[in-house]
């Protein structure tokens, strides 16, 4: 689920953080950078790791900002195809359920990734699981099982103006996750305990 990836990178230190310790002040400015943040192709950054190398740093003509080359690795969050992770519902439409973690919410489960019998309830907007005459209900705000089957990933470079409104209707997130519950073990935990 989490992963290190190594990133070469130039840190600018302002003189308000000379007070503090270079590693101190170095990290402090990464994790500004990079923490909550997507990587296409990399994943959702969540803090530095450690830092591997810093450069003597060069003090900026004029503005005292220090600028240091510096190599580091960063904890992200990437999860690899068919990993089973724990998370909760928090919403179902007939298209299908959206899962989310507590630091990431960009996973849905299409209603076709879901166990065969599964139907939609649109008044009370909860799938409904019918097996041997019982109805198992993916409630919201559930814990669930699921397995990782995609990623997709959306590029959110800003547009030119003459393409702003329409694709700014329909915005999607940078990173998300296809999942499925169609296996013995994965769904609501709940099923499974006895």
């Amino acid at each position: 689920m989490f992963i290190l990836t190594k990133i070469s990178d130039l840190v600018q230190i302002t003189p308000e953080d000379f007070r503090k310790p270079s590693a101190e002040a170095i990290e402090d400015n990464i994790n500004a950078k990079y923490a909550n943040r997507v990587i296409q192709r990399v994943g959702l950054c969540i803090c530095m790791y450690d830092l591997l190398t810093a450069s003597e740093g060069l003090i900026g003509h004029g503005t005292g900002i220090v600028n240091v080359n510096v190599e580091f690795r960063l904890v992200v969050f990437r999860p690899f195809k068919g990993e089973i992770i724990l998370g909760r519902i928090s919403s179902s439409s007939d298209a299908g359920i959206k899962i989310r973690l507590d630091f990431f919410d960009d996973i849905f489960v299409p209603s076709h990734l879901l166990f065969e019998g599964s139907n939609f309830d649109h008044n009370e907007q909860v799938w409904i699981w019918e097996s041997e005459g019982t109805s198992y209900y993916f409630d919201k705000n559930e814990s669930v099982l699921f397995r990782v089957e995609a990623e997709e990933w959306h590029d959110q470079s800003p547009l030119p103006p003459s393409e702003r409104g329409e694709r700014a209707s329909r915005q999607e997130s940078s990173y998300a996750i296809q999942a499925s519950m169609a296996q013995s073990g994965l769904g609501p935990t709940e099923w499974w305990t006895d």
